[in-house]
């Protein structure tokens, strides 16, 4: 029973990095993303969530090993194995695409306010000045204790899921049975759903956050246990977004191309209740995107350039992180506000280069951490090596096919 109690506590002591990573994967970006598969296509790309879950917890996984080993984010190891011309490309390339995606989670914030009833020229920034006194006047530890708490707020898409009624059978079935449809749209979608589970960003941010946090190696099975949970609850939740977009909106063929639309568009059928739910989890969603995108943009550029950087420094201690993450956020709420503003073309641009750099990151992280003088004994085994190239070689080829499309049709 001690014993018991003792891991319990561990787990609890290093919870956190993993969670909240993947949980806030879920921004306003993917959850427009799941709600556009379920109406357009119903139950079919479901089971895309299941290797798309196996491929996460793989990536994520060795991250965190690589951030517990070393005590160094990401973009450091780059910069001290690859050096500054590599590194210096691949943030200044970020930090154009956590831009755009900061925009589509203020964005989304902005929607889901009006969804409520509020305007979104006091809700954006009000909402801006909000995570800003957060990160800056805040400690590690507080800002994780709301980032923890905020996620919590993520299962009233299951609840929305459970309202919605479906028919668990079926849903059963398209969860296990693949449902491949020769349609563009559908393609993308699946490209789409696999893009926005697996993003730079994450890797950045996860590894500079358990940097931070000071977890040593002895306490590794724990984080590897808040990875695994945090990848779990976050294709969860995708799950239930699907299956409710699928149940409520596809069958009314009803056609959306944002996240704010599906909460409105379930009210007729579902219920008041279930869009404000909805509308609820998006705001979530989007806000707390706006909070963790920034910041590991502050992250990963101050590690690269050698600066100062921590939720725990104060301004004049780590001028240039908190200087990034106030300009990121800055620019993005005055282009949310900006009537005619064009959101659509930066959120299109965003996820090019992203698509763009992913392959680059995760090929970089595998050869990190094969690299015994930086892991040692925790290196990657061979089964790992070899799932984790098949989905770096899967993505590459997702991407190629993406950008082709992009850029063509």
């Amino acid at each position: 029973m001690r014993k018991t109690l003792r891991k319990i506590g561990l787990f609890l002591s290093v919870l956190g990095p993993g969670i909240i990573t993947a949980n806030i994967d879920n921004d306003a970006s993917g959850i427009t993303t799941y709600s556009v598969a379920g109406a357009r296509f119903g139950l079919s790309l479901l089971w895309t969530l299941l290797p798309t879950t196996v491929s996460l917890i793989v990536i994520q996984e060795m991250i965190a090993r690589m951030g517990v080993v070393t005590g160094k984010g990401l973009s450091d190891l780059i910069r001290e194995n690859y050096g500054v011309r590599v590194t210096f490309y691949l943030m200044l390339g970020l930090f154009i695409a956590n831009l755009g995606t900061t925009v589509a989670n203020l964005s989304g914030w902005a929607a889901s306010m009006e969804i409520l009833g509020f305007s979104k020229y006091v809700m954006v920034p009000a909402g801006a000045i909000g995570i800003w006194l957060l990160v800056t006047k805040g400690t590690y530890r507080s800002v994780e204790r709301v980032l923890l708490f905020a996620c919590i707020i993520y299962f009233g898409y299951v609840v929305s899921g459970f309202m919605a009624r479906p028919d668990w059978p079926a849903v059963f079935k398209a969860l296990v049975v693949p449902d491949i449809k020769k349609d563009f749209e559908y393609i993308m979608l699946t490209i789409a759903i696999i893009g926005t589970t697996i993003t730079p960003w994450m890797q950045f941010y996860l590894q500079s956050s358990i940097a931070e946090k000071g977890i040593k190696k002895e306490d590794y099975g724990a984080t590897r246990l808040d990875v695994v949970v945090g990848c779990s609850i976050t294709d969860i939740v995708s799950f239930f977004i699907i299956v409710t977009c699928a149940t409520v909106l596809f069958p009314a063929g009803v056609r959306i191309t944002d996240a704010s639309e599906a909460a409105l568009a379930l009210r007729p059928f579902a219920g008041n209740l279930s869009g404000v739910i909805f509308a609820v989890s998006l705001a979530n969603a989007s806000i707390l995107g706006a909070i963790i995108v920034p910041l590991a943009t502050a992250y990963y550029t101050c590690e690269a350039m050698g600066w100062e950087a921590g939720v725990d420094k104060r301004f004049r201690e780590a001028p240039q992180f908190m200087w990034i993450y106030t300009s990121i956020i800055v620019i993005s709420a005055i282009l949310v506000m900006i009537p005619g503003a064009p959101l659509v073309t930066l959120m299109v641009l965003s996820s090019l280069v992203n698509g763009l750099i992913l392959p680059f990151v995760l090929i970089y992280a595998l050869r990190l951490s094969n690299d015994r003088k930086i892991m040692g004994e925790f290196t990657n085994s061979r089964f790992f090596n070899l799932i984790a190239w098949a989905t770096v070689v899967a993505i590459i080829i997702l991407t190629i096919i993406m950008i082709v499309f992009m850029v063509v049709v």
